[in-house]
């Protein structure tokens, strides 16, 4: 059965189905479930709706969700392992289907997909369509052919219109929308809905020790330093996006970036190692409220040992803070007695005498808040007289939720002494081994108490029938700290899933979903991790099938927040109570709030931009007024011969450009279109571009053609355009947001060098004369470049294009006449070159005739006597031969 959609959802829902529109959702609040609705609308044979913008994961999930509510139509995918002959009848059934961007491209232009019958089209994360071209030429191609189709779109990431110059609107013009659907969380009906049936909210605020606050203060102190480093060597940095606050936050590399982009390849040294720096900074900030004591310091300690003697160090390693932070992180671990004391029996006695210190292994305050907790629930289920209510732990990461299963199956002091001989211990590797020794000897006969009562299980396993790693230091850390991850020198010990008790039964439930840890049968208590899911709906998923009376936030996470509201008022009677763990007063704490208010932010900006908001009455493209999907837009110094027609001025002819599949990635290809040129999509082996039967382009981005010059690819490339078309083009094109060099003034050499991008690109344009190479600065430039260079040329064959391959024969000058390895080759001798090449080949056969012409007839044939001689000698001089070398004899 479908679930039931709450009022303001059905509000949401009947607003969007009436008219087409941009929803704008708070996150976590379910939109997905709003999406799930229109699927199962058009789920029947009678409408085509593609769904753009989905991973697979989601595509999964959706489709799984519509089988168990009986949907009988389901949504279809189409990718490349659909052959092309097949898609159209793909299309023809019906239904929802979900279409990857570059094939649907490709359908429209080559009209494999009958637009006029298509239903409408649905955008998921439509905030995406910003920075993506594909989307947006998708949904223009569709409106230009489809003039009463729907366009729904839908996003729950209102921040990401708060930066750049209205970017709400430009997204809704691309989306061909009028009506803009704001919905956060503190709308009127929202409220009201979630208000009436709330979960019971029991906020936990923990302490800090006093050493991680001293270790907090100590992080934040050098952040501060930073920025203020980073701004007075950077003077046009004052923004107030770059404060303290914010440097806490998730977005903060984004928003630095965003500034410092445009300037990068000009910013000096020290500018470039306090940004990297900031993300350090951050990451520490993160570990300490996040892990245990050993872990930070292992992590602190690995960093001083890879960052001492690095160069790029900004020297916050060596501030009185960066001091403080070192003694207080030990000091959680260890400390060094003063003087000889009475030592403690057992494990510490042998760890002490070897390295003079007693270990402390401050436990982490949470991890009290946490046993209290499980208690008061165990006490609550004991004393109800209903089924006991299950329990769901939520923490941030898959490492976190590894270390509390441990915790609650044994305790803090089994956790900290086992992390600290496998990392920092093992610098003492006697001591080491006889501290674990030890230990193994105490689990033999550890009884087990409170909730560890309970028969304990193993973490379930995955379907590769291994347990889940917890995460490394660089998934922790995200795909954009990953160079940080190796500055850092994270031990790859501290990262090993902690070794579990053989013996013990594994905890078998059954859920769908592999991405949680099982930790007590009866009654049911999972721990699941909020971030790093490869399901993006793996909570959902765990929220449904375990339905929990309790759930114990470990971390803070906005929209998981949120999914509990929504969760507890779609199960009005049922109770639902919710343990909120946060550090009062913590970095914590304060990137919580601070997520809560740039999203509070971000609605506001929209509110104040829809109401004024100008927006024509032409925008949906409902009619021809619409100036979007015009054809004609011809560059202001365009020169072509041109009728008017209907008070418009069209050319005489459509114009065509043959472009590669793969190219379809760039926008270069959508600009084109705009401009009135017709895109042939095929699969090229030569080029990417074809614009006339002699002029072939290689388009290359910055990064591309350093990469290909690199591999030596681009030379090959080069050679197959050279040998097949009169006139090979060799098109570089820039971000237009990242201005570059390719190398600093100051490292210019006289010399070519084998290491140079410039000398590599010199050495190209020697080898092959004829090669043109254009510079762009966007591509929109790219594309008037293209209306120029096609002006008075004929038209390309796209049938003869595509036959090219670089195994084939010789095209651009005399297909049948020229052999390609023997002209390659006549064009390297010496006193050859693009000029008098054809007139020796018309007047000998081969190489061998070359060589029988006297010096005289080849100054008659080539026009030059001194490239006469040049090859005549090249030809005829005998190799000198070196005299042997004679040994002169030793002297002692």
């Amino acid at each position: 059965m479908a679930e039931q959609l709450l009022e303001f959802e059905t509000e949401m829902f009947l607003s969007l189905f009436s008219n087409d529109g941009l929803l704008v959702v708070a996150e976590g609040m379910g939109i997905d479930r709003i999406l799930l609705q229109f699927m199962r609308v058009y789920s029947e044979q009678g409408s085509l709706v593609l769904l753009l913008n989905t991973t697979t994961p989601e595509q999964e999930y959706f489709t799984e969700q519509l089988r168990i509510e009986g949907v009988t139509h389901l949504p279809r995918t189409v990718t490349s392992d659909v052959q092309s002959a097949e898609r159209h009848d793909f299309y023809t059934e019906g239904g929802v289907l979900f279409v990857t961007s570059r094939i649907l491209v490709v359908d429209f232009l080559t009209d494999r997909i009958p637009a006029h019958l298509i239903s409408g089209i649905l955008v998921y994360r439509a905030h995406k369509i910003i920075q993506s071209c594909q989307e947006a030429f998708i949904l223009r191609l569709f409106r230009q052919k489809n003039k009463t189709g729907f366009i729904k779109a839908f996003t729950d990431k209102a921040t990401a219109f708060s930066s750049g110059f209205c970017q709400v609107e430009r997204l809704m013009r691309n989306l061909f929308v009028k009506k803009l659907y704001l919905w956060p969380r503190f709308q009127a009906s929202v409220n009201t809905a979630l208000d009436r049936h709330k979960p019971e909210v029991v906020e936990l605020h923990v302490s800090l020790t006093p050493h991680m606050r001293a270790i907090q203060s100590s992080i934040l102190d050098i952040m501060n330093a930073c920025l203020k480093e980073l701004k007075r060597y950077n003077p046009t940095l004052e923004a107030e996006d770059l404060s303290l606050e914010n440097t806490l936050g998730n977005t903060f590399d984004k928003t630095i970036r965003h500034y410092l982009d445009p300037l990068w390849h000009q910013l000096g040294a020290k500018t470039k190692a306090l940004v990297q720096d900031l993300k350090v900074l951050r990451v520490l900030s993160l570990y300490l409220t996040q892990y245990d004591c050993v872990t930070f310091l292992n992590l602190l300690e690995s960093l001083h040992s890879s960052q001492k003697n690095f160069a790029s160090n900004s020297g916050w390693l060596f501030l009185d803070s960066s001091t403080s932070m070192f003694v207080n992180a030990r000091g959680r671990v260890y400390s060094i007695p003063e003087s000889k004391k009475k030592l403690k029996v057992g494990a510490e006695k042998q760890k002490s005498s070897s390295v003079k210190r007693e270990l402390v292994l401050e436990k982490s305050p949470k991890w009290a808040a946490l046993t209290e907790v499980l208690q008061e629930i165990e006490r609550e289920n004991k004393s109800s007289q209903h089924e006991p209510g299950r329990v769901l732990i939520c923490a941030s990461d898959d490492r976190t939720c590894a270390q509390l299963q441990q915790y609650i199956r044994h305790d803090s002091d089994w956790l900290l002494n086992r992390l600290y001989v496998r990392t920092i211990g093992k610098r003492d590797s006697v001591a080491a081994a006889a501290f674990e020794y030890d230990l193994k000897k105490k689990d033999k006969g550890r009884p087990t108490k409170g909730a560890r009562e309970k028969e304990p299980a193993q973490k379930k396993r995955t379907s590769n029938g291994r347990n889940r790693p917890s995460l490394t230091l660089t998934q922790m850390m995200g795909k954009e700290e990953v160079n940080e991850a190796a500055a850092m020198g994270s031990s790859g010990d501290e990262d090993e899933p902690l070794e579990e008790d053989e013996g013990e039964e594994e905890l078998n439930l059954d859920l769908s979903s592999d991405a949680y840890y099982g930790v007590l049968k009866e009654p049911l208590t999972v721990i699941h991790p909020l971030k790093g899911l490869t399901d993006p709906y793996s909570l959902t998923r765990v929220l449904r099938e375990v339905e929990p009376s309790f759930v114990v936030l470990y971390d803070t996470e906005l929209s998981f927040v949120r999914q509990l509201e929504i969760y507890k008022a779609s199960r009005p009677g049922k109770p639902l109570r919710v343990y909120f763990l946060i550090y009062g007063g913590s970095t914590e704490e304060q990137k919580y709030l601070t997520a809560l208010a740039k999203e509070k932010k971000a609605f506001e900006h929209l509110i104040r931009e829809k109401a004024t908001m100008v927006i024509p009455e032409e925008r949906e493209g409902r009619e021809d007024t619409n100036l979007d999907l015009a054809r004609n837009l011809e560059p202001a110094n365009a020169t072509t011969n041109t009728r008017k027609a209907g008070g418009q001025e069209q050319p005489e002819e459509p114009s065509q450009v043959i472009v590669d599949m793969r190219e379809f990635r760039s926008e270069l290809p959508s600009l084109l279109h705009r401009r009135g040129l017709d895109i042939d999509p095929v699969t090229l082996e030569v080029g990417d571009y074809i614009l006339s039967p002699d002029t072939c382009v290689e388009r290359k981005s910055v990064s591309d053609l350093i990469g290909s010059l690199q591999s030596g690819r681009l030379y090959t490339q080069c050679l197959s355009m050279t040998r097949y078309y009169r006139k090979p083009v060799l098109l570089i094109e820039f971000d237009p947001v990242k201005p570059f060099s390719l190398m600093a003034r100051s490292d210019f050499r006289h010399e070519i060098s084998s290491n140079d991008i410039s000398s590599k690109l010199t050495l190209l344009t020697l080898h092959f004369p004829r090669l043109r190479i254009l510079w762009c600065p966007s591509p929109h430039a790219t594309a008037d470049l293209f209306m120029d260079l096609k002006q008075g040329r004929p038209e390309p064959d796209a049938a003869a294009a595509q036959a090219i391959t670089v195994e084939s024969d010789m095209v651009a000058e005399s297909a049948d006449i020229y052999n390609p390895g023997s002209y390659d080759f006549l064009l390297k001798m010496p006193g050859v070159n693009a000029k008098n090449y054809r007139a020796l080949i018309k007047n000998a056969d081969s190489l061998a005739d070359i060589a029988k012409l006297s010096q005289d007839k080849l100054a008659e044939i080539l026009g030059n006597a001194i490239n006469a001689k040049l090859l005549y000698e090249f030809l005829h001089n005998v190799a000198d031969v070196p005299a042997p070398v004679q040994k002169s004899k030793q002297t002692s």
